[in-house]
C-alpha cells in the first residue's frame, strides 16, 4: 500500500487500520496484511501510563516509529505528530522529516492546520488529518459535534482539509450521521473511531483490541478480539507453578 493506493480505496472497499508502537505487533500486523500501521501517540496512555497524550515528545514518537518500521518493512506506516511538534510550518517540517527517517511514510495532524500541512505537502510529506475529538487539545474525552454549532465546524474542517491535500481523514469521537455527512461530502477515505459504520475504513488502539486494559473503562465504541490480559497472566501463572515445583526446566529444555 502507498497513499495513492489508500486514497483509491474509497467507495471500492472499507480500509483497517490499528495501533503499534514495537517491533513484535507491527510484525503481527504486517502479516495479516492490515492496510495502515498507525504510530499513535496514544502511547502516553498505551506505554507510558498517563491519563492523556499531552506528554508525548518527538524523542517517544522517533523512537517507536523506528522500532515498528524494523517490524513492518512493507507496510504503511503513518506517526503521529505529538502535541508541540507542529506549533509553527518550520518546527512541524523538521519534525516530520524525522519520522519519516525513523520509517514512516507519512504523518498524521490533528484539527485544521492549513499553514502546516500546505508546507509538510510542499516538501513532499503526505498528511493524515484529523477532526472530531483532538485528544491533544481536549480538556475531556467525550462526542464532539453534537450541536449544530459544533458539528458545523467539523464539517467544514474536514471540506478544508480535503481542499489542502491530505490523502486521508480520522474522524473521532462524533455522530454517525456526521460521519456519514462528511464521508459522503469528501472525495478521499475517512476512517472512523466512534464516529459509526460509514466511514471509508476503522481504526483502533491495538491493546484495546487484543484485550490488555486490565480494569479500565473502555469507551463505548471499542471492541475487545480477544482477551490477552487472561491468556498472558494464565501463562505467567503456569511458569510460577512449574519453576516452583521443579518441573521447569526439563530434560527437553535443558543442554546436555
Amino acid at each position: 500500500m502507498n497513499v495513492n493506493e489508500i486514497r483509491e480505496l474509497k467507495g471500492k472497499r472499507k480500509i483497517t487500520m490499528l495501533t503499534a508502537y514495537d517491533y513484535q505487533i507491527a510484525r503481527i500486523l504486517e502479516d495479516a496484511e492490515i492496510d495502515l500501521i498507525l504510530v499513535g501517540d496514544s502511547l502516553g496512555m498505551v506505554f507510558q501510563g498517563n491519563p492523556d497524550t499531552k506528554k508525548v515528545t518527538m524523542a517517544a514518537m522517533e523512537y517507536h516509529t523506528r522500532a515498528v518500521a524494523q517490524g513492518a518493512k512493507n507496510s504503511l506506516i503513518v506517526s503521529d505528530m505529538p502535541i508541540h511538534s507542529y506549533d509553527t510550518p518550520q518546527e512541524a517540517l523538521a519534525n516530520a522529516q524525522q519520522l519519516l527517517q525513523a520509517g514512516a511514510h507519512a504523518v498524521k495532524i490533528e484539527g485544521n492546520q492549513p499553514e502546516v500541512i500546505t508546507v509538510l505537502l510542499k516538501n513532499n510529506i503526505p498528511v493524515m488529518g484529523h477532526v472530531g475529538l483532538l485528544p491533544q487539545f481536549a480538556e475531556k474525552y467525550k462526542v464532539q459535534g453534537k450541536t449544530p454549532k459544533q458539528a458545523d465546524q467539523i464539517w467544514r474542517d474536514a471540506l478544508n482539509l480535503e481542499k489542502i491535500g491530505v490523502f486521508s481523514m480520522v474522524l473521532e469521537c462524533i455522530p454517525e450521521w456526521l460521519a456519514r455527512k462528511i464521508t459522503h461530502d469528501v472525495k478521499i477515505p475517512t476512517i472512523g473511531i466512534g464516529a459509526g459504520k460509514h466511514c471509508d475504513g476503522q481504526v483502533l488502539v491495538i491493546t484495546e483490541v487484543l484485550g490488555l486494559v486490565g480494569n479500565q473503562n473502555l469507551p463505548k465504541f471499542v471492541k475487545r478480539f480477544a482477551n490477552l490480559d487472561k491468556t498472558i497472566r494464565d501463562a505467567i501463572i503456569e511458569f510460577m507453578d512449574e519453576v516452583r515445583t521443579g518441573k521447569y526446566p526439563d530434560k527437553q529444555h535443558t543442554y546436555h
